[in-house]
């Protein structure tokens, strides 16, 4: 049987790319859209598909209460994306979300919903592979050259600073207690950048990871919804649907 999706941020750039993937899969049907603009009209219109009988509505709310899902994709704004994964979950609904910046009581809020309800969620700051591996080849180099600074660039429309992915990579480089450096750029003509820079005597070692298309974030996001529905927590590391096993 195929998995039923809600998109939420349909109409935004990530959420084009995103949904012509899961309306390309034989395993994904979508079933809602969700957007601050376009209500009524097909979001096949805005992923270049032509017509796929799904109207765009402005509200999760609306799309949970009317179209049969089992998982809820959000790649929204912060001051959404957290409400979001809430309700999907509150409806029985396992979230796959990308959207960073999130307020962590949000966050806390739907671990513990989850844990409680032995629901699947997956809250990932970056889809990307590169960007999954970036992090697992820095966690080795840290252990022989513990001197470090992240470096992390996004286009001037990025609205949470430093990124969900730079923060993440802080936390799991940090040693000791002592906080990783992270330096935040916003320009136009970037997309998105993390580089983490090693120093050590008479050296340095850069680990870099440029986005070039959004087209990279989707096998990601694609594992996710597939594997989700088999567990039974929210999960924060993409590697725990990459290196997948039922929970």
């Amino acid at each position: 049987m195929k998995i039923r999706v809600i998109l939420a941020g349909a109409t935004g750039r990530m959420g084009r790319e995103i949904g012509r993937a899961i309306a390309q899969q034989p395993d994904l049907t979508l079933t809602a859209a969700v957007a601050l603009d376009g209500h009524g009209r097909d979001v096949g219109e805005f992923l270049g598909l032509g017509p796929l009988g799904v109207k765009i509505v402005g509200r999760v709310e609306e799309a949970l209460a009317s179209a049969p899902a089992e998982v809820l994709v959000d790649f929204t704004a912060p001051d959404a994306g957290g409400r979001h994964a809430l309700c999907a979950a509150r409806a029985g609904v396992s979230p796959v979300v990308g959207t960073t910046g999130i307020e962590p009581s949000e966050l806390e809020e739907l671990e513990e919903l989850c844990l409680r309800s032995r629901l699947g969620a997956v809250v990932v700051p970056n889809f990307s592979l590169g960007a999954y591996l970036l992090g697992r080849l820095a966690e080795q180099a840290v252990r022989y050259l513990p001197a470090c600074e992240i470096v992390e660039m996004h286009h001037q429309a990025k609205r949470d600073a430093p990124s969900g992915t730079a923060r993440r990579l802080a936390q799991g480089l940090g040693r000791g207690g002592r906080p990783v450096p992270v330096h935040s750029v916003r320009l136009p003509g970037l997309m998105a950048h993390h580089w983490v820079i090693f120093g050590g005597d008479g050296e340095t070692l850069t680990i870099a990871h440029d986005t070039l298309s959004r087209s990279c974030y989707v096998p990601g996001v694609l594992a996710a919804v597939r594997r989700v529905r088999g567990l039974k927590r929210m999960v924060t590391d993409l590697g725990e649907v990459l290196d997948w096993e039922p929970a």
